[in-house]
């Protein structure tokens, strides 16, 4: 195994050899293998967003077998969904790609100032499926914020003694946050300290932008001089949000962009010492030659290359 690897690995002293195997599953698979990065294709949105905004612009996407085929055919680490996806594919590809099952999930047909998630796969169906790990998400800043704490603690816990490692998407949202203040520099590197007191091993994060939300924050921010001016910086001081960076800190695509616009991001992530990034509509909805040229490219630039 290579170093970095095992580096990694020794941060999670008090987990079981299960959890540490299904860690190193995931950063020994595709063209990141050994380097401690980490590129995951995920596909929650079509009950996140609904599949006609998910999937047509690109309509070989509604089938839930073409992302498994497109993460393995791009090299990427691991492939995420929810349970009706993964087991539309899992035995067709059983072994082919670590799998996370997103064990909650969260739709848009109310309009809500406080969203919440519900539970929607269980440990056991992550264990039936041959996942490598469950993933949940978390809004902090919203009214539910603690029922979804109290969620992922007891289903990382469940999964912790059955082997399989836990991510978790920690997405500040809600009445309390001001629209700009969901990525606001403050909020992001809370939401990814939160994620790693739950028990995290893998946090799922946006870029934060350099807006300071709580006026309690910005003293501190300014007294002590933090640098978060440019994206690698901000990014550098989430990671250190998360024990100093010794949880994995991965980070979202978002919603579609240019490539330019894409890469600087990425760039952004390598330089500031992120792990990766987790990278959905960004893929899945281009062409699928279009998707594999852009994830190549991705995957290069974390290569160093």
């Amino acid at each position: 195994m290579i170093d970095r690897v095992r580096e990694i690995l020794s941060w999670y002293g008090a987990d079981n050899p299960g959890v540490l195997t299904n860690l190193a599953r995931l950063l020994n698979t595709g063209r990141l293998a050994g380097t401690g990065k980490l590129v995951i294709l995920p596909v929650d949105q079509g009950f996140e967003h609904g599949p006609a905004r998910s999937f047509a612009p690109n309509p070989p996407a509604y089938d839930p077998r073409y992302h498994f085929q497109l993460a393995i055919d791009a090299g990427c680490n691991a492939y995420a969904a929810p349970l009706g996806f993964l087991e539309a594919g899992a035995r067709e590809f059983a072994g082919d790609i670590p799998l996370i099952l997103k064990a909650n999930n969260h739709d848009v047909l109310r309009d809500e100032k406080d969203p919440d998630q519900a539970v929607t796969g269980t440990v056991e169906d992550a264990l039936r499926l041959g996942c490598a790990a469950i993933g949940y998400t978390i809004y902090p800043g919203s009214e539910n914020d603690q029922a979804m704490y109290e969620v992922v603690q007891r289903g990382a816990e469940d999964a912790k003694k059955s082997g399989l490692a836990v991510v978790v998407w920690a997405y500040p949202r809600g009445s309390s946050l001001s629209k700009e203040g969901e990525t606001a520099i403050d909020v992001v590197g809370y939401a990814a300290q939160i994620a790693c007191q739950l028990g995290a091993h893998i946090v799922k994060t946006k870029l934060p932008s350099a807006h300071i939300e709580q006026d309690e924050a910005r003293k501190v921010y300014e007294a002590q001089r933090i640098p978060i001016e440019t994206q690698a910086e901000r990014v550098r001081h989430v990671v250190q949000c998360a024990f100093d960076g010794r949880r994995i800190v991965i980070f979202s695509g978002g919603a579609r962009i240019s490539d330019d616009d894409l890469f600087g991001e990425v760039r952004a992530i390598r330089d500031g010492n992120g792990f990766g990034s987790i990278i959905g509509r960004n893929s899945f909805q281009r062409s699928k030659q279009d998707a594999l040229r852009m994830l190549g490219q991705v995957i290069d630039i974390y290569l160093g290359k």
